[in-house]
C-alpha cells in the first residue's frame, strides 16, 4: 500500500481542529466519474470548501492512498453522528461511468471500470487493516466497519447508497461482508510484507530452515516416516525455484496430511500428494505423482497460481494450474474461500489460511533457525513499508507493541536471532521495540 500524506490544511474542517476517539471506519465512494484522487485533494484544500472533508481518498488509477486528515481528526464525511466516531475514506470511481439519476449509472467500458473498482477495493482492504491494527479495532465487530449505506441504516450517516451501488452495477462479487472478512484476513499474523502489503505473503524467500521444519514435524509426529524427513529440503528448493515461500508450502502440507500421519486425510503417502490436490469432493482420491519432488513441485506451482500473475519458471506439472484465478490470494490468509475477498481460494473450510499461519508460526518458533551474521552496531536501515510491526522482543513469539515504524530511516542498536526473520531482529534506538530486518535495507 502506497500512502501519501496530503493534509487539507486549508479546509475549514481541518482548521476547526476537533478530535475524535476512533471507534470505527466508514467506507465511501465519491459518487462521480473521477478516478484521480489528486483532483479531489486539490479541489477540497480550500478555505471556501466548507461542505465536506474526509480522512483519505483512494486513487482509482494506481490504488495510492492520499491521507487528507490526521486519523484522529473529526471529519465531515457522512453528514451525521458517524463523523464523531468513524474515520471516513472515499474510493475514487471509474471515469467511464455516467450517472443517470441517484445512484444509477451507465458504463461505456466495463473491463476498465471493474479494474478501477477492484484496485480501490484492494487498497481499501490494506488501509482498513492498517487502521484496525492502529486503533485496536475488530473488523468483524458490530458497527466497526460500515459503508455509507450501512451507516444510514444505523442512523449515523446521511442517505447514500455507496459504495455497494458501484460494485453491484459493475457485476463485481464484493459486498461489505466480503470486505470486512478481507480486512480481518489482511491483518494476519505474520510480519508485514515488503511494500506494506498486509498478511503473510506467499511469494518470497522462506524464513524457516529445513532443521526447524524437521524438528517441528518430529515433535508433532514422532513416528513420521524417514522418507518424509528426507524430502523436507525439497520444499525449500522447489519453492525457491518459483519464488514461493517453501516453508508456507510445508506448513500447508502439515495441515493437509495431519502432520504426515495421513489419519483422516483424503490422500496417502504413496500418492506423493501432500496438499490434497484434486480432492474436490468427498470420496475423491486426488492426484498422484511419481516422486515426492514432483508432488511438492506441483503444490508450489499451485500456490504460485493463487499468489501471483507471473508465469511459471519451470514446466507446468500442476494438473489444476489452469483452473486457478491467477493472483486471487496474494497472502496465506486469503487461501480459504470464506475469507477470500473474491470468494475464491484453495479450500472451502473456514479459517483455512489462518490455520496454515498458525502452523507456520509454530515452525518458526522451533529451535534450529539460522543465526544472522554478526552486525556492527549501531547502523541505519531504510524501511519502505508503512506498516512494519514493532515487537517487544526479537521474534514473532513476542508481543506486538501495537505500533508501526512507518516508512523512513531508523537506527538499530542491537541485533538478535529470533523466529520470524531470517536476517535477525533489530532493536530500534528510540526504544520502541524490535523490527524484522528482512524488511529493512541497511544503508
Amino acid at each position: 500500500m502506497k500512502l501519501i500524506e496530503s493534509i487539507l490544511t486549508k479546509n475549514p474542517c481541518y482548521t476547526a481542529g476537533r478530535k475524535i476517539t476512533v471507534k470505527g471506519l466508514m467506507l465511501h465512494s465519491v459518487g462521480c466519474p473521477q478516478p484521480s484522487a489528486q483532483v479531489f485533494v486539490r479541489n477540497w484544500n480550500k478555505a471556501s470548501y466548507d461542505r465536506a472533508c474526509v480522512h483519505g481518498f483512494i486513487d482509482g488509477n494506481d490504488g495510492t492512498v492520499y491521507q487528507c486528515l490526521p486519523w484522529n481528526h473529526r471529519g465531515w464525511h457522512c453528514g451525521a453522528s458517524g463523523n464523531n466516531t468513524h474515520i471516513g475514506v472515499e474510493m475514487c470511481e471509474p471515469g467511464c461511468i455516467r450517472y443517470t439519476g441517484g445512484a444509477t449509472f451507465t458504463c461505456s467500458d466495463l473491463a476498465t471500470a471493474q479494474a478501477v473498482a477492484k484496485r480501490t477495493y484492494q487498497a481499501a482492504v490494506e488501509l482498513f487493516a492498517m487502521l484496525s491494527r492502529k486503533f485496536s479495532l475488530d473488523p468483524l465487530g458490530d458497527g466497526v466497519i460500515v459503508s455509507h449505506k450501512e451507516g444510514c441504516k444505523r442512523g449515523i450517516a446521511s442517505n447514500h447508497g455507496d459504495p455497494e451501488h458501484l460494485w453491484t452495477q459493475l457485476g463485481l462479487p464484493y459486498t461489505m461482508d466480503t470486505f470486512r472478512k478481507a480486512v480481518k484476513a489482511a491483518m494476519g499474523g505474520g510480519a508485514a510484507a515488503p511494500g506494506g502489503v498486509s498478511g503473510t505473503k506467499i511469494m518470497g524467500a522462506a524464513v524457516a530452515t529445513a532443521e526447524q521444519m524437521k524438528a517441528y514435524i518430529k515433535a508433532k509426529n514422532p513416528k513420521v516416516a524417514q522418507n518424509v524427513l528426507d524430502m523436507v529440503p525439497l520444499y525449500l528448493s522447489e519453492g525457491a525455484a518459483e519464488g514461493v515461500r517453501g516453508d508456507i508450502a510445508f506448513a500447508q502440507s502439515c495441515l493437509e496430511t495431519g502432520n504426515f500421519g495421513f489419519a483422516g486425510s483424503a490422500v496417502t503417502l504413496e500418492q506423493n500428494n501432500f496438499c490434497g490436490m484434486g480432492v474436490t469432493a468427498n470420496g475423491l482420491k486426488g492426484n498422484s505423482f511419481s516422486t515426492a519432488q514432483l508432488g511438492i513441485r506441483a503444490q508450489v506451482q499451485h500456490l504460485k497460481a493463487y499468489a501471483s500473475t507471473e508465469p511459471l519458471k519451470g514446466e507446468c506439472i500442476d494438473p489444476r494450474f489452469k483452473y486457478v484465478a491467477r493472483g486471487c490470494a496474494e497472502v496465506v490468509e486469503w487461501l480459504g474461500q470464506k475469507e477470500n475477498p473474491q470468494g475464491k481460494g484453495w479450500a472451502t473450510g473456514a479459517g483455512y489460511g489462518a490455520k496454515i499461519v498458525t502452523i507456520l508460526k509454530a515452525i518458526l518458533a522451533t529451535a534450529g533457525g539460522a543465526s544472522p551474521a554478526p552486525a556492527a552496531v549501531p547502523f541505519k536501515v531504510r524501511v519502505t513499508a508503512t506498516d512494519l510491526r514493532i515487537r517487544t522482543g526479537p521474534g514473532t513469539d513476542t508481543a506486538m507493541t501495537g505500533k508501526f515504524t512507518g516508512a523512513g530511516v531508523f537506527t538499530i542498536t542491537e541485533v538478535k536471532n529470533g523466529p520470524g526473520s531470517a536476517k535477525g531482529w533489530g532493536r530500534l534506538k528510540s526504544g520502541a521495540g524490535w523490527i524484522a530486518l528482512d524488511y529493512a535495507q541497511k544503508i
